[in-house]
């Protein structure tokens, strides 16, 4: 199982609506083991991150007002990318996780920019 990012809006009465993605856009914000293992690894909380290491106990919800906050922690997760890498534990290479990762925060960056766009939220679940 994969986790999955979305970008959702809050209706007048406060539910949440997720948009509708075409079926060939790739959504992974990777493995659910990342959960723990990355997002919300000691390594990642060390560097300051506190919306990513919701996921280890809780799916993350950024309302539209925290959204600024959040792509720049993403913003920082990817300019430290390779200490990630090597900070997070997982069976891989580096380089096949350091690539990994960076997929993935190419995807969380593009839900923030279409999120950004409409006024919406992030969910990573």
């Amino acid at each position: 199982m994969s986790l999955l990012v979305e970008v959702f809006v809050r209706e007048p009465d406060g539910r949440t609506r997720i948009l509708d993605v075409p079926d060939d856009v790739y959504q992974s914000g990777g493995f659910e083991s990342w959960r723990t293992t990355v997002w919300g690894s000691e390594f990642v909380r060390s560097l300051g991150a506190r919306f990513l290491p919701v996921l280890a106990s809780a799916d993350l919800y950024v309302e539209a007002e925290d959204v600024p906050e959040f792509r720049r922690e993403v913003a920082l997760l990817r300019s430290r990318l390779d200490e990630v890498a090597h900070g997070t534990q997982h069976p891989r290479t580096v380089e096949e996780h350091r690539h990994q990762i960076e997929t993935r925060l190419r995807i969380i960056e593009d839900s923030i920019r279409k999120a950004v766009e409409i006024g919406g939220g992030v969910l990573i679940w």
